[in-house]
């Protein structure tokens, strides 16, 4: 694993090395007692298949795409060490994943096997399906969250326009610009967002708990990536050491249990009448929601709060990061885009959370070519479930879509491989701009960047991601101060921006942006 940025994470570098080899010799050496006890009928092809499904952690992005180009729109396999992925890509067949039911193939057990929760969430019991009970995290998301993104976008943007002039001030100056280090720098910013979104003011402040819940997210794809590497007879045993390594996620539950416990408590005294302070974050809304006659717990809330901080971190500050190197390799975009949010449509947005359909485009284009991981839609099996044409998945494997693969097909999309900034926007609004030029291929209907119709980016139908209308909101903001901030460029538009594991595509720690304040004379 290289998606070590923090200094915790750097400090811990040999335990994990030491166990991740650990991991691979002891799989290696039950993968070769199973090839030589079955030599004698396959020794050839169960050789290949292991060398695949190692190759998958180097290569997935690469692998799954060759996958794709040769399938010609049927189903395909792509083993890992730890899975076999069989991936759709016709309407019809992911239609019918989308139709199972959760006791058959489930989206839950997928991350529960993707993130070892037991081990990386302080002993969260994550069950394989999400039942009724789920329903409160669902609404908190899809509807208190996205009706109250107006009401955020001012205080986020605030205090990630202070995170920004913090960091750019304790840089050095370079013929009078400043070279940042990208990741860190959206990372932050994100994280800050994200915090006064699901915790409040007051915990975002907390520089303690903010370096905690940063670390997290680092710790969080460390452990959970030696443990699926791991024979199932030591996940148990270096799970627990990891955990007590790691303390980053004790942390963060340490600091909430009590904070959802007064909440809890202010709850019990309303309903008797006394008044009590109001709050309007996702601790207060998950728990108005918990159900009425099962209310969760101050531990079941915390627990669902702290998965759903790893996944919006991680997805939203990968995101920025690859539109940012966009907006420097593409920098005929900045002056529309710049122009928009200094406009109406601004304000319009400050007022609604959505809207900025210039910059909509611009992420959603971004995404298409640089999405965060290159399949989507993971559903695993709970029992043995068969598609219409005869495909057959057992217990265990799972179903995906090649999120990156159909996205750069041309059959998909009209020149797949060109970015086209402004793809998405509506033919009418283009001929409005004061800048010409932006001629785009696309002869379908205009859309957003929070479509789930001809998208794989934020899940497919009734299981598509209920938090992304505030994701793209937050996107917006970030990128906007980027845009009217600073003038940009990368260091070495040369070096490498990114790295892959597994399906995943991370932003690469090491890239430097050239940060010049717009309007500067220096």
């Amino acid at each position: 694993m290289v998606l070590l940025h923090s200094m915790d994470a750097l400090v811990a570098i040999p335990l994990g090395g030491i166990i991740l080899a650990l991991s691979a010799f002891l799989l290696a050496r039950e993968e070769l007692k199973s090839c030589i006890l079955t030599s004698i009928s396959f020794p050839i092809s169960i050789a290949s298949r292991r060398v695949k499904a190692w190759r998958f952690l180097l290569d997935g992005p690469n692998i799954i795409q060759a996958g794709y180009d040769k399938a010609k729109g049927s189903p395909y396999e792509v083993l890992a060490p730890d899975a076999r992925y069989v991936f759709v890509s016709s309407a019809e067949h992911i239609k019918e994943i989308d139709a199972a039911s959760d006791n058959v193939l489930s989206l839950q057990a997928a991350a529960k096997q993707m993130l070892q929760p037991k081990y990386t969430m302080n002993n969260f019991n994550w069950f394989d399906k999400r039942g009724v009970d789920g329903t409160p995290l669902v609404r908190t998301l899809r509807s208190l969250l996205t009706n109250n993104v107006p009401n955020l976008v001012p205080d986020i943007r605030a205090a990630v326009s202070k995170i920004f002039d913090t960091f750019h001030d304790s840089l050095p100056a370079i013929n009078g610009a400043k070279a940042a280090p990208l990741y860190p720098m959206v990372k932050e910013a994100v994280a800050y967002s994200n915090a006064l979104a699901f915790f409040g003011a007051e915990l975002a402040q907390d520089k303690q708990f903010m370096k905690a819940a940063i670390d997290f997210i680092e710790n969080t794809l460390l452990i959970a990536e030696i443990l699926r590497l791991l024979p199932n007879s030591l996940v148990p045993i270096v799970g627990k050491l990891l955990a007590r390594h790691f303390r980053s996620h004790d942390v963060l539950h340490r600091t909430l249990i009590p904070v959802t416990e007064e909440r809890l408590r202010e709850r019990a005294l309303k309903r008797l009448g006394r008044k009590i302070p109001t709050h309007k974050d996702c601790i207060q809304w998950v728990m108005e929601c918990s159900p009425t006659q099962k209310p969760w717990s101050a531990e079941r809330i915390v627990h669902e709060l702290m998965a759903l901080w790893f996944g919006s971190v991680h997805v939203l500050t990968t995101t920025i990061c690859y539109a940012v190197h966009d907006i420097c390799l593409h920098p005929e975009y900045v002056e529309p885009l710049r122009k928009e949010l200094q406009g109406p449509e601004w304000e319009a947005f400050e007022k609604t959370g959505k809207g900025l359909p210039l910059l909509d485009s611009f992420i959603r284009e971004s995404s298409r070519l640089t999405p965060v991981e290159s399949m989507s839609t993971r559903r695993q099996a709970l029992q043995p479930f068969q598609l219409s044409d005869g495909t057959k998945i057992e217990i265990g494997d799972c179903f995906c879509t090649p999120q990156r693969a159909m996205a750069r097909d041309p059959a998909n999309f009209e020149k797949p491989l060109d970015f086209h900034g402004f793809r998405f926007v509506d033919s009418r609004v283009l001929a409005g701009l004061e800048q010409p030029g932006f001629n785009i291929p696309e002869t379908a209907k205009p859309s957003q960047l929070t479509d789930t119709s001809n998208s794989q980016l934020w899940g497919t139908g009734r299981m598509a991601c209920p938090g992304r209308f505030y994701a793209a909101a937050v996107m917006k903001i970030i990128l906007g101060l980027y845009l009217t901030k600073y003038d940009m460029e990368l260091a070495d538009k040369k070096a490498p921006r990114w790295f892959t594991w597994r399906s995943f595509i991370y932003p690469s720690a090491s890239t430097i942006v050239i940060l010049q304040p717009t309007g500067s004379t220096e």
